[in-house]
Order: C-alpha cells, then structure tokens, then sequence
C-alpha cells in the first residue's frame, strides 16, 4: 500500500500526509537522514497538542505578523523539512511579505542544497539567498556548520524566522542581537525558550494562518502593530503551551 492509496477520509491522513513529504524529501536528497527523526519528534508533540491550532498559538502568529512586518530585513530560514513540507507556502508568504529566503542547513552539502534550490523554484519561489559561496559568513558565537549564513541575509536581518530550528542556533541569533520567530512543537525546547514570539504549532498549520495574518495586519497602521507587540507575552504564551502538552500527557 502506498499513500496514494489512502483516502483523504482517513482519520489519520494529514500526519501520513506529511509523512509522506518528509519520506519523499528524502528521496530527492531534500531531506537529510535525521530530519525523517526529527520530523517523528515534532509529531509526538502534536499529537499531545490535539494536532489543532490553539488559542495560544493563534496570539503568537497575530504576534508575528506584526514582528515580520515592523521589522527593516526579516528573514525566513530554510531547512530540508520547511522545504519538503510548505514549499507553496513559501512562495505566497514571499509574495505577501517583505520577507526573504534563505536555504540554511545542518547537514550542508552542494547537491542538498541544489536539490532544494531547484524544489523551490519549482513551486514558485523568486530570489533566494544562502547559495553564493561568495556571499557567505560565520557568526561569530557558534563553531559548527549552522554558522555559515548569507552576508545578504541572516547576517544582515534584524528578524529571523526560524522554524524547526536547532536550539544551539536559535540562542546563537539572539545572542547577536536579532529578534526571532520560532516555530516549534515542543515548547521547552531551547528554540522555542529563546525566541522572541514562539508559536507552538506544527508548520503545515502554522504557515497559512500565518499568510493570512500578514495579510490582514498589514491593513493596520505601524502604531497598531506595535500595540500587538507591546501587548504580546511570549513567556505567557509558552506556558499555556507546556500545560495544553501536559493536559494530554
């Protein structure tokens, strides 16, 4: 049985869904061996969470469409899985925001990172940085291959969104100064601690509210979104989150 095989009706579709993308990011050398594990961790989560956005989530997204918006270079950071899993979804939130892309792995090498290169044009997204070995740079608090970001991107944002990221390079960003959006199921994980809006939520959800909050958000006036921001409590928004994963613990 292959998953073309199951009907949408399935109860569990979605997640076979998304296995399904991750299991064939692999495939096309998109997906590295140990995001497939890393991939089954998040689902844990999810599974605790009711695999639903809620409430707490729904503030942090709002939260971060004002962040993406009032910020002068936000950037979203590209992984394998991102890739596999929301490829058109990185094309609209490209179109609809000021936001740039940038492709930034762990396990980093020509041929991976050609082979979401090509994946991501394919689904429609533009410019995308962090493939100019020219362009490249080290951030200073960090002494492995995540380092190595784009002069024009990461380097250069003053916002950086970071979904499923390591937590090693979530701290390392905040350390150098930039604001981040983590996008994160487990909410004591050392990403979602350190960002500055966390939303606890699984990405497939995540991206498309998010989409429709920058829409909406970018109607307001500057003013308003700072309001959003000054009124949003991230250490509030993760504790509800622990104890939603507790509830169904």
């Amino acid at each position: 049985m292959s998953f073309k095989d199951v009907p949408p009706s399935h109860p569990r579709y979605q997640s076979l869904l998304m296995r399904h993308l991750i299991a064939e990011g692999g495939k096309k050398g998109i997906v590295a061996d140990s995001g497939l594990i890393a991939h089954g961790r998040g689902e844990a989560f999810d599974y605790l969470l009711g695999e639903k956005t809620a409430p707490f989530a729904e503030k942090a997204i709002e939260a971060a469409a004002a962040l993406i918006l009032e910020s002068k270079r936000p950037i979203l950071s590209v992984n394998g899985n991102l890739a596999a899993l929301c490829p058109d979804d990185i094309a609209e939130i490209q179109r609809v925001s000021p936001l740039g892309i940038e492709v930034n792995l762990f396990y980093r090498t020509p041929k991976r990172e050609r082979a979401i290169f090509r994946h991501l044009k394919r689904h429609g997204v533009k410019s995308i940085l962090g493939l100019k070995k020219s362009d490249t740079v080290r951030l200073s608090s960090m002494d492995h291959a995540r380092r190595i970001v784009d002069k024009n991107g990461i380097a250069a944002a003053d916002t950086v969104i970071i979904p499923l990221e390591d937590g090693d390079r979530a701290e390392a960003l905040v350390r150098d100064g930039k604001k981040t959006v983590v996008i994160d199921l487990n909410p004591l994980s050392r990403s979602a601690v350190s960002g500055t809006v966390t939303v606890v939520d699984n990405i497939v959800r995540v991206m498309p509210l998010l989409i429709r909050k920058i829409k909406e958000t970018a109607a307001l006036t500057p003013s308003q979104r700072q309001e959003i921001l000054a009124a949003y409590d991230n250490r509030a928004v993760l504790k509800e989150a622990e104890a939603a994963v507790r509830r169904h613990s």
